[in-house]
């Protein structure tokens, strides 16, 4: 690319100086030409007011005016000062020979008989000249009674316009060695700066790099030192709750979005990773990455803090899942090696009646969940709590009359896997604090308008010192930290869904969760 550059950079200016050294030429030529025209003018009316003249040509006396205009031609550096009679015959000239015979050029007519002064190019006896013929007149203002004509050869003018033209040329010739020199620094500066890319390897990154932010969840907004945008790519658009009509590169942050801590950051210019912020008026999840001193401004990406709320709940599920099915594969090793132990001692009845007393339970809770709850996601995290429940030694109880079969097709699923799942831990965290039956009721109904959940435990119920704070965040009746989170989502997982929640004691003893949502 670099050679490439400097040599398109190097053919421009060499078209370039070139085109402007002939225009200056040509202008130089024509300026040269008028100047000695002016000049040979000039001559001739300073040679028609001399008296000298006047009295030599009236008195016929060609000694007296060729004398004059001799010295007039040799301090002006004319090639000819010719004076003559109103027929055409010369009265002086450069070479002597030729006074007393007409003048040659046949353009001294307009002098003698208008009375104009001008100027003309025309052959003589010296050759092709550019003139300047004046009348000369008897007194101010009187008759014509000859004519003045300076000339200059035009060979001699031509060699003059040569050697302005070699002048010229060394300047085009000096202004292109530095035109070339800087091409290729220009090229080396420019090829540094762009990391020495290609120009298709620059334009297959710009589609890269559209492409990867366009598939970004984030929204991203870049801003100049000014506070203006420079880059909003769509999932900020979107976030942002704008549908922008037209680029909006050049406008100010403010104007946009209300977030007085990015604007803080903006002006603080410091990095912020994983800041929470209100981003018009929604929870964000916001980094902030300043782009230096030179440049200035800030890159800042964000996300909804629910997002990234439900990508870890996702995970902690996941993880959960994998304890479960660990401890599961544990206790079934467990009671695999009970029933061979069983079988080897010949209990062949023992053995039997385990088998079918651990089969049983989960069969039945799989009949009613196929009957009750069709939904395979909520039947999944129902199931998933059962093993749970086993895990812990807490039995949890289905009630067959359970009814869940009628959740609206449009329904957020999420919210309700939310609901039920830490409904759910929270129930058995609290039986297992307890000292009496660790005992879980779960009951779901569609009946009606609304869905309503329940679910019940024998733990030792909630204090009343937290009760009326019970739904926000941070808020726990349990000991260690990362506590208090579970029904501050339950909480906004029911005001999602446009749905109640409501605590009660229940029959157990312990708490009573009861979630009404719409249909």
């Amino acid at each position: 690319m670099q050679v490439k550059l400097s040599l398109l950079v190097t053919a421009l200016l060499i078209l370039l100086v070139s085109l402007i050294g002939a225009l200056f030429s040509d202008s130089a030529e024509n300026l040269l030409r008028e100047q000695i025209g002016r000049k040979a003018l000039e001559v001739a009316h300073t040679v028609a007011l001399n008296q000298q003249i006047h009295d030599g040509l009236k008195a016929g006396d060609a000694e007296t005016v060729q004398r004059v205009a001799e010295a007039i031609r040799m301090a002006t550096e004319a090639e000819f000062v010719v004076v003559g009679d109103t027929k055409g015959i010369r009265f002086s000239h450069p070479d002597p020979e030729k006074i007393g015979k007409d003048f040659v050029g046949g353009d001294i007519d307009a002098a003698l008989q208008e009375g104009r002064a001008y100027t003309s190019q025309s052959v003589g006896t010296l050759g092709p000249s550019l003139r300047g013929i004046v009348p000369l007149r008897d007194g101010s203002g009187g008759e014509i009674i000859g004519f003045v004509a300076v000339g200059y050869l035009i060979r001699d003018i031509d060699m003059m316009i040569r050697e302005n033209q070699r002048e010229i040329l060394s300047y085009v010739a000096i202004v292109l060695l530095f035109g070339i020199v800087g091409a290729g620094v220009i090229a080396r500066g420019l090829k540094a700066a762009i990391m020495g890319l290609e120009v298709h390897e620059i334009a297959a990154l710009f589609h890269e790099r559209n492409a990867i932010i366009g598939a970004i969840r984030e929204g991203i907004i870049a801003v100049d030192r000014e506070g203006r945008l420079t880059f909003v790519n769509l999932a900020a658009r979107q976030y942002l709750g704008r549908d922008f009509d037209q680029d909006p590169s050049g406008q100010p942050l403010t104007e946009i979005c209300s977030c007085p801590e990015l604007v803080r950051g903006l002006d603080a210019g410091e990095r912020l990773l994983d800041q929470e912020m209100l981003l018009q008026g929604r929870p964000m999840i916001v980094n902030l990455l300043p782009l230096g001193e030179e440049r200035g401004g800030l890159v800042a990406s964000f996300r909804p803090k629910d997002e990234v709320e439900r990508l870890t709940r996702e995970l902690s599920h996941a993880q959960k899942y994998s304890e479960l099915l660990r401890a599961q594969t544990h206790e079934y090793s467990n009671k695999m090696h009970t029933i061979a132990g069983l079988i080897q001692l010949g209990a062949h009845k023992e053995a039997l009646d385990l088998v079918m007393t651990e089969a049983s339970g989960y069969q039945e809770l799989i009949r009613n969940l196929a009957d009750t709850v069709p939904d395979p996601v909520l039947a999944g995290v129902i199931l998933g709590k059962y093993n749970r429940a086993c895990e812990l030694k807490v039995k949890l109880e289905f009630d067959a009359e359970n009814s869940f079969s009628m959740v609206p097709s449009e329904m957020e699923r999420e919210p309700l896997v939310t609901i039920l799942g830490n409904l759910l831990d929270n129930a058995f965290d609290a039986v297992r604090e307890g000292q009496g039956q660790r005992l879980v009721r779960l009951y779901l109904t569609d009946l009606g308008p609304d869905l309503i959940i329940e679910v019940e435990d024998s733990g030792p119920g909630i204090p009343a010192a937290v009760a009326g704070t019970l739904f926000e965040s941070g808020v726990t009746t349990k000991s260690g930290s990362g506590r208090g989170i579970g029904l501050a989502l339950v909480q906004r997982a029911v005001d999602r869904l446009g749905g109640q929640i409501v605590y009660n004691d229940g029959e157990l003893g312990g708490a009573l969760f009861t979630v009404i949502i719409p249909k």
